[in-house]
């Protein structure tokens, strides 16, 4: 089975965010963050991983719906980042990216879910 675009992008966020966490430097606070952040952003993938083998339309519904809030959680997280490191081009990629992969997750979870 040939893997889809969102799931490539997926994985790819949780490997860059791998190597950006790599590069951090700073006290108590940063790695707290960083762990938060390596946590939200690779557990948002695997759940799209997994809702690529749901079997029910609930169920897909229902990690997508997981991966949607672990990303929301990511793009948070980035957003602290960005602002303790403001002039980090990769955090700022990765905040960007973040976002539109939220928003694409929203979009899936809404026309599974449609709120009335």
């Amino acid at each position: 089975m040939e893997e889809n675009e969102l799931s490539k992008r997926l994985f790819r966020f949780s490997v860059d965010i791998i190597k950006m966490l790599r590069t951090l430097k700073g006290g108590n606070e940063v790695k707290i963050i960083s762990n938060q952040l390596g946590k939200a952003a690779t557990s948002s993938g695997a759940n799209y991983e997994e809702a690529q083998a749901a079997v029910s339309r609930a169920d897909f519904g229902n990690k997508v719906g997981i991966s949607l809030k672990e990303m929301r959680e990511s793009n948070y997280w980035l957003r602290i980042l960005k602002e303790l490191f403001p002039s980090d081009k990769e955090i700022s990629r990765l905040t960007n990216e973040s976002l539109e992969l939220k928003n694409i997750l929203g979009s899936i979870s809404y026309k599974i879910n449609p709120r009335k």
